[in-house]
């Protein structure tokens, strides 16, 4: 005869299950599957919040994008404010980097490339900034009630924001160009292909901001890690390291959404 029956004792279940001489005990706890169902309520960090009438901001991200731009802003105030025909050092600086966003839009975009320079070159030059600066600039000193104040790519927020500014700017490029025809490109070379061409565009804004915000919060982490555990001279080449990797996640994304743009105004590949 088979028996069966519950004993609820310090918040545990108990079956019990009888067979003969044999008895199954299989514990479960409450608190375990209370936990493993709130795991998706659980907040990584503290945020500093704004309360702006009905909507809550993600303040530390918008301070230090402030900063950022402040910096963008200034630099070129001081250095191209006074132009001269034979250039200042700031200003043959600057006018590298020009050329430089230029070249990398025309490789990317093609003859048409001309009214994407601002906005590519306004993507690499912020990404480039923010990432720099959760380097060199001493951000966790200044004392917040909550949380604390990081680059700004270092949010998921940020790098998302950037990616979806990247896929309306390349849908924007498409069907300026091309009209409606653009969605043809869907059932480009053959139909069958219309479920992978369209979450195509839905893997691209998340590998763009996942690939820039796993890069800048794993190079941050490393060095926080070596300074707690070696504070003098190991942390130092692995912050020229950060530097160095940071300066080319700009340089992905910027090569990225100039290449998608090119696609969507040439057609699908």
């Amino acid at each position: 005869m088979r028996k069966r029956w519950l004993n609820q004792k310090n918040s545990f279940f108990e079956v019990h299950f009888l067979s003969g001489d044999n008895m199954n005990i299989i514990p479960c706890s409450i608190k375990t599957l209370k936990g493993l169902y709130d795991i998706s309520g659980v907040e990584v960090g503290q945020h500093f919040y704004w309360q702006i009438g009905g909507f809550q901001i993600h303040a530390q991200v918008l301070i230090t994008s402030w900063v950022v731009i402040t910096i963008l802003l200034g630099s070129v105030i001081i250095a191209v404010r006074n132009p001269q025909t034979i250039p200042t050092d700031g200003q043959n600086f600057f006018e590298y980097v020009l050329e430089f966003i230029r070249d990398l839009s025309k490789t990317q975009i093609g003859e048409e490339y001309g009214p994407w320079v601002p906005f590519i070159g306004t993507m690499f030059l912020f990404i480039f900034v923010s990432n720099w600066s959760g380097a060199l600039l001493p951000w966790k000193i200044i004392q917040l009630p909550h949380g604390e104040l990081a680059a700004p790519t270092n949010d998921i927020n940020t790098t998302v924001a950037l990616a979806l500014l990247t896929s309306a700017a390349y849908f924007y490029a498409g069907l300026s160009k091309k009209g409606l025809s653009y969605f043809e490109k869907y059932i480009k070379p053959t139909p069958i292909l219309l479920p992978i061409n369209i979450l195509e565009d839905f893997t691209k804004p998340l590998s763009l901001s996942f690939r820039l915000f796993g890069n800048i919060l794993a190079d941050e982490l490393v060095v926080v890690v070596l300074v707690s555990l070696v504070p003098l001279v190991v942390p130092i080449p692995v912050m020229f390291l950060g530097l160095f990797t940071s300066g080319i996640q700009a340089l992905i994304f910027a090569t990225l959404a100039a290449a998608y743009i090119g696609e969507s105004m040439e057609g699908h590949h």
